[in-house]
C-alpha cells in the first residue's frame, strides 16, 4: 500500500475541502458589506476598495513568503500556526473602529488564509497521478463554495445582526476548523531540504525555467482580476437603481455563483479526456460571454443571473485544468510551484478588486463590465498564443 492510499482517504479529503471552504470565505465576507462598513465607520466611498484590496494583497504576500515553507517543514505544523493567526486577525476586524485598523486586520486575515495554499499542494502530494484531477477538483469545490457562499453568509448575518457579527462568527469557526485539521491531517516529512533564502530564490528560478508555469500564472491572473472586479462591485451595483437591494439580498447572488461548482466538477472529470488547453479555452469563452451579457443586460435581474452563471462556470472550469497541469511539473516543488501560480492569481485579484471599485465609482456598471471584457479577452488571446505549440516542462 503506497503512502497516498494510507493517508488520503475520503474523510481526510472531505475535511480538507471543508477547511478550504471555511478559510477562503474570510477573504470575501467583506464584499457585500462594503456599504455598511463605510456607513458605520465613516469611510469615504472612494476608499472602500482598500478593504478587499488589503485581504487580497495580504493573501498574495503570504503566497510569496509563507507558501514555499510547505516544501521544507511539516505542513500540519504550519497550518496549525496559521489557524491561530487567522483567529486573532478575525477578532481584530471585529474590534476595528477606524479604516486603518480595519485595513490592517484585513491584511493579516489575508496572510493567515494561506492555510488554503498549504492544503492544495498537500492534497496533490498525497494523491496518485490518476486521481490528482479528482482530488484537486474536490478541494477546489470547497474553495468555490467558500468564495461564493461567503457573500450570502455575510450578507444574511449582517442583515439580522450587524456586519461585525460576521467576523465574530468567522473567528469561532476558525477555532473549530483549526482543531479538526490538527486531529485529522497526516504528518509526513517535508519533501525538500534548503534554507529560507534559497527556498524563496528557487521560486524565481522556477518562473525562469518553466514556460508552462509562466503561461498558466499570467492567464490565471487575468481571469481572476476580471472575476474579482465583478464580485467586489456587485453589491454596489445592486444597491442602486433599478434594484435597490439590501445587504442580505445582495449576498444572495452568491447562490447563483454556486454554478462554479458545476464548472469545477466537470473540469475534474474532463481534464484527462479533453486536455487542459482546450478546456481552459472553452472556459475563458464562457467568462467573456458572461461579461458581454452583463454589459448589455446588467440592469435587469435576468441579465445579471445569466452573466454570473457564465462567469462562475467559466472561471472555476478553467481553474482545475490550470492547476492540474502546474502541479504535475515537479513533485518535489509543488508548494513553490503552487505559490508562484497563486501569487500571480491573487495579485490579479487585488488589482481587479481595487481598480474595479474605482472604475465603478467613476464610470459606472458599463465601465466595470468593459474592464471585465478586456481582461477576459486578454486571457483568452494570451492562452491561445502561448499554446500554439506545446509548452514543455523542463527538468
Amino acid at each position: 500500500m503506497n503512502t497516498s492510499s494510507r493517508t488520503l482517504n475520503t474523510g481526510v479529503i472531505l475535511m480538507m475541502a471543508i477547511a478550504v471552504c471555511a478559510t477562503v470565505a474570510n477573504l470575501y465576507y467583506n464584499q457585500p458589506l462594503l456599504p455598511l462598513m463605510g456607513f458605520t465607520i465613516g469611510i469615504d466611498k472612494d476608499n472602500l476598495g482598500l478593504i478587499p484590496f488589503a485581504s487580497q494583497i495580504g493573501y498574495a504576500a503570504a503566497i510569496l513568503l509563507i507558501s514555499p515553507l510547505g516544501d521544507v517543514m511539516r505542513r500540519k505544523t504550519l497550518i496549525a500556526l496559521l489557524s491561530i493567526s487567522l483567529t486573532l486577525s478575525l477578532f481584530g476586524i471585529y474590534f476595528s473602529t477606524t479604516l486603518w485598523m480595519l485595513v490592517l486586520a484585513t491584511f493579516f486575515v489575508g496572510i493567515s488564509a494561506n492555510i488554503t495554499q498549504q492544503i492544495i499542494p498537500f492534497a496533490a502530494s498525497l494523491s496518485s497521478a490518476e486521481n490528482k484531477g479528482k482530488v484537486i477538483s474536490t478541494i477546489m469545490m470547497g474553495l468555490t463554495l467558500g468564495i461564493l457562499l461567503s457573500r450570502t453568509v455575510s450578507g444574511t448575518i449582517a442583515e439580522i445582526f450587524d456586519w461585525k457579527t460576521v467576523y465574530l462568527f468567522a473567528a469561532c469557526l476558525s477555532i473549530v476548523i483549526g482543531v479538526l485539521l490538527f486531529i485529522v491531517l497526516p504528518n509526513p516529512k517535508p519533501s525538500a531540504k534548503m534554507n529560507y533564502p534559497s527556498l524563496i530564490i528557487s521560486m524565481f528560478t522556477l518562473v525562469k525555467k518553466q514556460p508552462l508555469l509562466r503561461e498558466a500564472a499570467i492567464t490565471g491572473a487575468l481571469w481572476f482580476a476580471a472575476f474579482n472586479a465583478l464580485w467586489a462591485t456587485l453589491a454596489l451595483h445592486v444597491s442602486n437603481e433599478p434594484f435597490s437591494y439590501n445587504v442580505q439580498q445582495a449576498g444572495l447572488f452568491g447562490f447563483i455563483g454556486m454554478a462554479g461548482i458545476v464548472g469545477a466538477k466537470m473540469s475534474g472529470r474532463l481534464v484527462n479526456k479533453m486536455g487542459a488547453k482546450l478546456l481552459i479555452s472553452i472556459s475563458l469563452v464562457l467568462v467573456l460571454l458572461g461579461f458581454v451579457v452583463m454589459a448589455i443586460w446588467g440592469n435587469s435581474l435576468c441579465g445579471l443571473v445569466i452573466g454570473i452563471l457564465l462567469l462562475d462556470i467559466g472561471v472555476f472550469g478553467a481553474q482545475i485544468p490550470n492547476q492540474v497541469r502546474i502541479l504535475s511539473i515537479d513533485p518535489q516543488a509543488q508548494s513553490r510551484i503552487n505559490a508562484v501560480y497563486m501569487l500571480f492569481y491573487y495579485l490579479g485579484a487585488s488589482f481587479g478588486s481595487a481598480v474595479g471599485v474605482k472604475i465603478m465609482a467613476e464610470s459606472g456598471w458599463l465601465g466595470l463590465t468593459t474592464m471585465g471584457i478586456i481582461l477576459a479577452l486578454s486571457a483568452l488571446i494570451f492562452h491561445q498564443f502561448k499554446n500554439r505549440k506545446p509548452l514543455t516542462v523542463k527538468s
